[in-house]
């Protein structure tokens, strides 16, 4: 009888039998961070503004600083505003908070001095709120670093 090859790799030959076996041991083997906890960076060259920014304008506790960086809790997560020595922010968003109510986030981030950005080509409301094409609703603005990040209301 003549093995069918479906795979090949460093040497051994695979068929379709063990080609299955092979697959299904390669996926449990690259899940190894399905159950890791995130930990999300944000870069800063103004700690100080950036500590104030996130704790006293978006409310964030600030857990501790952990070699230089601030460290807050976001829902269970890690945000941490790392000091580095220049930055050129992006023009995409680099952290997106999920709210209940978008347009009263807004509002009270309004109400805290922070502008939200509009883009060309965006249907933004008057609030600089937009609705996306499942229907969620979204808003952007920046933090003393001109990192652009998002509020947004999921349907």
């Amino acid at each position: 009888m003549e093995l069918t090859v479906l795979y090949q790799r460093n040497g051994f030959r695979y068929g379709p039998g063990e080609y299955i076996s092979l697959s299904c041991q390669l996926m449990r083997r690259n899940n190894m961070l399905s159950k890791a906890r995130l930990q999300t960076i944000i870069c800063t060259t103004r700690p100080v503004q950036a500590q104030t920014f996130y704790t006293d304008t978006l409310g964030l506790t600030l857990k501790g600083i952990s070699d230089g960086a601030l460290v807050f809790d976001v829902g269970g997560a890690e945000l941490r505003v790392s000091p580095v020595p220049s930055l050129s922010p992006g023009e995409h968003t680099v952290v997106g908070f999920a709210v209940p109510d978008v347009d009263q986030c807004v509002a009270r981030l309004k109400e805290k001095g922070v502008g939200m950005e509009r883009f060309d080509g965006f249907p933004h409301e008057t609030n600089g709120t937009m609705a996306t094409p499942d229907r969620s609703r979204v808003a952007w603005f920046r933090d003393p670093d001109g990192n652009l990040l998002s509020v947004v209301q999921f349907r």
